[in-house]
This record gives structure tokens, C-alpha cells and sequence, in this order.
């Protein structure tokens, strides 16, 4: 009877062990396959889910462009911040992505007596003119995107025969404020009862 010495009972340890490893290997590569196809798949149906939203609401007027000569107009009130999303006015959840309007970019505001031109680098541009400026308000929530009481400067607009609530985000939050006050006396509401009204309505609809 052969006896094995203490350094060969070592290397065929170490052998089981390199084809132990192997075989471990084979299992894992075949595991992050599986979970590569499966979030290919998850982004597909989200993409096909975009797709869907954005042609029930292709009947959505294009977006007006800013007019010739709005540079040359006195202006209000500038912001430069994150635009974060458009949804049917009054249903947070409801995004709106026909045109663009679906795409979170950086934005730069400017407020005019004609209106609200927003600048989207990378993303499509629109103007909302002084007439179909309807209100704005403070909120916390728009299109799933939750942020810290009075986070969110909503600006309600007409396009069409539809209101759209337009969330954006200043890169010095005090000044959402100032914007709320001066929207609202452009678009002729006073706006006081706006922020109560809509904090309760979206804590309702997420409840």
C-alpha cells in the first residue's frame, strides 16, 4: 500500500480545489447572463411602455417656440435648475411624454411679460406664453419623483384643449418662491390657496 506523502495530499487538495473553482465559475457566468436577458427584458417592456404613452397622447399640440424678439422684453424673473417632469394638471402620477416633455434635463428659465421660455440643453426646448399660464404653487411630488416640502416649483399651463402641471426644480430653492408669486400675478390668480390645496391632493392620491 502506497502511502501519500504530506506535500502530494497538498497538491491534489489544491487540484479538487482549481476544479472545484472551475466548475463555480461555469455556474456564476450562466447566473449573470440570466440577469443581464432579464433587465434587457424589464428595459424593453419600459421602453415599449413609453412608446405606448407617448402615442395615446400624440394628439398633444406641438410645443410653441420662443417668439421673435423675446430677448429684447424686459426681464422678470431667470432660474437655472432641473426640469423634472409634465403630467395632466391635478393627477401627479399621469407623465406626459409627447414632445419631450417625458425627459428630465437641466433647464434655464426665463419669466417675461410674454410668457415663460424654458431651455432644455439636450432636450426640446418650449415657451409657454403669458395667456396660457393658468398657476403655480410649491409641491413635493410630481410624476413619482418625491422631494422635501416645497421642493418642486409647479407651473400649470393650457396647450390645447389640455392643462399640464410642468415641475421643475431651482438650483437655490429659495427662489421658488419669487416665481410662484410672479406666475401668478402674470397669469392673474393670486395663488395664495394654491400650496394647501395641492400637498393635500397628492398625499390623498398617494394614499
Amino acid at each position: 500500500m502506497t502511502t501519500l506523502t504530506p506535500s502530494y495530499q497538498l497538491y491534489r487538495m489544491a487540484a479538487e480545489q482549481k476544479s472545484a473553482e472551475v466548475t463555480d465559475w461555469s455556474a456564476r457566468i450562466s447566473w449573470v447572463l440570466g440577469l443581464v436577458v432579464f433587465i434587457a427584458f424589464v428595459y424593453w417592456l419600459m421602453r415599449q411602455g413609453w412608446k405606448w404613452r407617448g402615442s395615446l397622447q400624440s394628439g398633444l399640440p406641438e410645443l410653441a417656440t420662443t417668439p421673435e424678439g423675446f430677448a429684447d422684453g424686459e426681464t422678470l424673473l431667470t432660474l437655472t435648475g432641473r426640469y423634472h417632469a409634465s403630467t395632466t394638471a391635478g393627477q401627479w402620477l399621469d407623465r406626459i411624454v409627447a414632445h419631450g416633455l417625458g425627459t428630465r434635463s437641466r433647464t434655464e428659465l426665463t419669466l417675461t411679460e410674454q410668457g415663460l421660455d424654458v431651455v432644455r440643453p439636450g432636450a426640446a426646448d418650449f415657451f409657454v406664453p403669458a395667456a396660457a399660464l393658468r398657476e403655480a404653487r410649491l409641491d413635493k411630488a410630481l410624476a413619482g419623483k418625491v422631494l422635501p416640502e416645497g421642493g418642486l416649483l409647479v407651473i400649470t399651463w393650457a396647450h390645447g384643449d389640455q392643462l399640464i402641471d410642468s415641475g421643475f426644480r431651482s438650483d437655490h430653492a429659495a427662489e421658488h418662491q419669487a416665481w410662484v408669486d410672479a406666475v401668478n400675478h402674470l397669469a392673474g390668480t393670486s395663488g395664495d390657496h394654491l400650496t394647501s390645496n395641492t400637498t393635500s391632493t397628492t398625499e390623498g392620491t398617494a394614499q
